[in-house]
């Protein structure tokens, strides 16, 4: 019995029955780069636990217009919404890399959280926290100017989260213009100004961050 539910710090309030609860009630599936893990509008029956890999997470509006929401890593939990009845997936997801998800029984999931507090309140802190990028979505899009949004968007993806990741190896230009809802266009424009004022630099189109206190106070400007 796969038994790499154990290795995961939100799962170390199960007791070993719960965990062989968990694997007997799985599904594991391996999505390529590129593979959509998960359609806007498809009936949503799993809670999705992601193993490894490295995928993107966003809502579309209409056949052009993406908004980029969150990256999603290993250890992430999708679809979590579906133990409270939700049965539309209001979101794709996409992988960036090979990623490898755990499809779980949301019923079994929504059993084990009755009968472990601490595991729910385990899931409740990971969804509360996830709040916090959701906020900074609104906030962007209402108040900030183009060379604002591009600095949250560039502080968000280098962030320690995702400091094993190499996440912009993975991203093209529409994709991070994506994330700050601004045009491919004016993205490009930005990272080459912030490039001159030396806040990144570019090495075979991979963006590195050089100074973060720099995009800190493009970002707080707005």
């Amino acid at each position: 019995m796969e038994d790499f539910f154990t290795s995961y710090e939100c799962f170390k309030n199960l007791s070993e029955e719960d965990i062989k609860l968990f694997n007997d009630q799985k599904t594991q599936v391996t999505y390529y780069k590129g593979e959509t893990i998960i359609k806007q509008g498809a009936f949503a029956d799993y809670v999705i636990f992601v193993n490894n890999g490295l995928a993107r997470k966003f809502n579309q509006k209409g056949l052009q217009k993406q908004i980029n929401l969150r990256l999603i890593k290993k250890g992430d939990f999708l679809a979590y919404f579906t133990i409270f009845g939700e049965t539309i997936y209001p979101y794709s997801v996409v992988a960036m890399k090979e990623t490898t998800v755990c499809m779980i029984d949301k019923d079994t999931f929504k059993s084990l959280l009755v009968k472990n507090p601490l595991f729910a309140l385990e899931m409740t802190s990971r969804n509360y926290k996830r709040e916090h990028r959701y906020l900074d979505i609104i906030y962007d899009l209402t108040y900030k100017q183009m060379r604002g949004k591009l600095a949250s968007t560039l502080l968000y993806l280098s962030s320690d989260q995702f400091k094993d990741e190499n996440v912009f190896d993975y991203l093209t230009r529409q994709e991070i213009a994506d994330f700050a809802s601004i045009t491919i266009e004016s993205a490009i424009k930005f990272i080459k100004e912030f490039e001159k004022e030396g806040m990144l630099s570019i090495e075979n189109k991979k963006i590195i961050i050089k100074n973060t206190d720099a995009l800190k106070e493009v970002n707080r400007i707005g």
